[in-house]
């Protein structure tokens, strides 16, 4: 099994390039195209892939970030319940 990202490096065995994920080689060349090692990236071998998938992730993991603007819940002395932009709304009339 060869890897791209490990500068080309051939790996004899299933094990073995099951392991060399984990290794140092392997996480620096990574590491050198601004990627992180994680789990995700357990697989790929090939320095295009790596990049097309940290691309992928990166517009996955902005969509799921929390936005508390948006998000965020507040409730009044009443038990009602609203959203941030609607409590700020109501305690600028006056009437909480």
């Amino acid at each position: 099994y060869e890897c791209e990202i490990c500068g080309g490096e051939s790996y004899r065995g299933r094990r073995n390039f099951e392991l060399h994920f984990a290794d140092q080689k392997h996480a620096l060349g990574m590491k050198s195209l601004g990627i992180p090692n994680t789990k995700h990236f357990h697989g790929v071998t090939k320095i295009d892939d790596a990049r097309d998938l940290w691309k992928s992730l990166q517009g996955k993991l902005e969509k799921e970030q929390f936005d508390g603007s948006r998000e965020e819940e507040y409730e009044d002395s009443h038990g009602n319940v609203m959203s941030r932009k609607t409590y700020e709304d109501l305690g600028r009339q006056g009437l909480l």
